[in-house]
């Protein structure tokens, strides 16, 4: 059977710069079946669903449905949801998580806010270990469940407690994908010992380049020069890069003062595939450094 992934690795795709990009994640707890979007396909009530969509745009949050690892009879919903917020800027990264009765209460939250960092007492503090968010909604493509099911299935058995299956985090075709909290950092193509070893890395504060997309908390252009960076110093630490983009060209800052520029250019990628199961194919653009140099420092 072809599918989207099979030919991503046979084509040789780039896995990085091709992660979602949000300041802020909001998280909500929904069990059950999830239809291709979710917020408005599945027991979560459809008018709080739009809401809460309309209340995300332009603020740098982005929301998802999550739910435990195993089956999801379509039976009525358990009471209460687990609410999970996270804001991923290096070194001002934070994770919150609350209960509600009825995700409505949720609209009540100042997003703008959490786009900016700000929790404004939400919640309590999350003190547990990484949070490891697999993307496995078949009905949006049939990648991530088959892929991505299995591999979330495979975490909690291990004995990760913070697994959760989630709605989508963009780019089936490099399925299994995964997000991992506090740091924002996407994973693609996955298998469960790389998974986790990069929960083990994340656990410890690092990062692990040779499967990240990219750093959700950056645009595209600032995730290609951030993974650029890394590949030519070996640099793994996960709060040690912050990035500031002026168009095509990115300044890369290390914690210790070194600078790097980079350019980024956005290009098509050759030859037309599809970017999911069942599309047409197309040319989906990636962002490729075309070049970078250390800026140094002034004697």
């Amino acid at each position: 059977m072809s599918t989207c992934t099979t030919l991503s690795r046979e084509l040789t795709e780039p896995l990085a710069a091709t992660a979602a990009t949000a300041t802020t994640w909001l998280l909500i707890e929904q069990n059950g079946p999830w239809g291709a979007k979710a917020l408005t396909e599945s027991h979560l009530d459809r008018g709080t669903g739009r809401a809460l969509d309309a209340a995300c745009a332009g603020t740098g949050v982005r929301i998802a449905l999550i739910r435990r690892p195993g089956r999801h009879a379509d039976c009525l919903p358990a009471v209460g949801h687990e609410v999970i917020v996270a804001h991923t800027a290096p070194g001002r990264s934070w994770v919150r998580r609350a209960a509600v009765a009825d995700p409505a209460e949720l609209l009540g939250l100042d997003f703008t806010a959490l786009g900016g960092g700000e929790h404004g007492g939400f919640g309590t503090a999350h003190t547990g270990g990484p949070v490891a968010l697999v993307c496995t909604n078949g009905r949006r493509d049939r990648c991530c469940a088959l892929l991505g099911r299995p591999l979330a299935a495979e975490l909690a058995a291990a004995g990760h407690s913070e697994v959760w299956e989630v709605t989508h985090l963009g780019g089936h075709r490099f399925s299994p994908t995964m997000l991992v909290l506090p740091y924002g950092y996407a994973y693609g193509r996955l298998t469960p010992e790389s998974a986790k070893e990069v929960l083990a890395a994340t656990a410890a504060g690092s990062t692990l380049p040779e499967w990240s997309r990219g750093r959700s908390y950056w645009d595209r252009p600032g995730q290609a020069a951030e993974h650029a960076v890394r590949l030519l110093t070996g640099e793994t630490s996960a709060e040690a890069l912050t990035v500031r983009r002026s168009g095509e060209r990115v300044e890369v800052r290390h914690t210790d003062g070194r600078r790097w520029l980079a350019e980024v250019a956005e290009r098509a990628s050759e030859p037309a595939r599809p970017e999911s199961c069942g599309k047409a194919p197309g040319t989906p653009s990636r962002m490729d450094v075309v070049s970078l140099r250390e800026v140094r420092q002034q004697p």
